[in-house]
């Protein structure tokens, strides 16, 4: 009797164990975060530096009629891809707040490139433009929210904007340095 018992008893316990790592292999994994900068030309007659949240990286310019990027950044003008920019289906919310206030994205809510000159992030309302030095800053508590280009979601804050060295009368590029988490596995956290 205490034989069989043991043996019950041990079926159950695999049996638990079994099914507690079937749940822990199908929970969500957390958002990753990451910094990095991106490169963009100045002038507002060139191409734009077209980036992905999923692979941390600028998108080649050959790729700017695909979903393989996010958004688009030249000078001081953002594209998403979707509507008038892209055919993907990204859309961004920018709002005030702290970037680390930020564990969830809207499912709504999202502006998109109406049009060619109807972008879903305005220009000027992220950055302080300095007429003496020619310097713009972004400002602090400005947090852009994302839908990505394939239905994931990211949050993004401007770190710093910096010239390249130049000689002539204007820069030839800007360097943007950016802090994002990305959630990759479909579901609204933003919580790293």
């Amino acid at each position: 009797m205490k034989k069989k018992c043991l043996l019950l008893f041990g079926s159950a316990a695999i049996s638990i164990l079994i099914s507690c790592s079937k749940s822990v292999t199908g929970t969500q994994l957390p958002a990753t975060e990451n910094t990095t900068s991106i490169k963009v030309n100045f002038s507002p007659s060139t191409s734009y530096a077209f980036f992905s949240f999923k692979n941390n990286a600028v998108v080649a310019n050959t790729d700017s009629v695909s979903s393989k990027w996010d958004f688009a950044l030249r000078l001081t003008t953002f594209l998403v891809n979707s509507n008038a920019s892209g055919p993907g289906t990204a859309g961004a919310i920018l709002q005030d707040g702290i970037f680390d206030n930020v564990t969830a994205a809207p499912t709504s809510g999202y502006a998109y490139d109406t049009a060619v000159n109807k972008f879903a992030i305005k220009d000027g309302s992220w950055y302080t433009y300095n007429n003496t030095t020619h310097a713009f800053v972004p400002k602090a508590g400005k947090v852009f929210i994302f839908r990505t280009a394939d239905n994931r979601y990211a949050k993004m804050e401007i770190l710093e904007a910096t010239y390249d060295p130049f000689t002539g009368p204007s820069p030839d590029k800007i360097n943007y340095k950016i802090r994002f988490v990305y959630q990759g596995n479909g579901s609204t956290s933003l919580i790293k």
